[in-house]
């Protein structure tokens, strides 16, 4: 992408991503389009920003927590701390994801059980039903 700023239609087809998305993370501070009257203008920080906010939606982190690393990038510190608490986030939330998976792979199994289950005693109804 160029250094040029892209409007909010330009910035929707770049991205995927419709104009009420990009109107509510600007409501949620998480973009400051340049305002020229009713026209928003996004600038190269802008996209990186949604870059990220995508990514952190996509791995499942909540809009405020993206909005909170996004904003240590200012610290001054060639974002170590951003990338510290990133990494601190993101490893926490994996492992609640691996914990989901877990739960969710018993529950399959067991959702399984009782199908194959429920499959026995239908058969066997169903050979009862046919002896008679």
């Amino acid at each position: 992408m160029t250094d040029e700023l892209m409007t909010i239609r330009e910035m929707c087809e770049t991205f995927g991503v419709t104009a009420r998305t990009l109107r509510f993370y600007e409501s949620k501070e998480l973009l400051s389009p340049i305002r020229d009257g009713q026209k928003r203008l996004f600038t190269r920080r802008d996209r990186a920003r949604l870059k990220l906010i995508l990514r952190g939606k996509r791995f499942g982190f909540p809009l405020e927590e993206i909005r909170q690393l996004l904003d240590l990038y200012h610290i001054g510190d060639q974002q170590r701390t951003q990338y510290r608490a990133t990494l601190e986030h993101a490893r926490r939330h994996l492992e609640e994801l691996r914990q989901q998976r877990d739960e969710l792979d018993q529950a399959i199994a067991d959702l399984s059980d009782q199908i194959d289950w429920a499959s026995r005693m239908l058969s066997t109804m169903d050979n009862d039903q046919a002896a008679e």
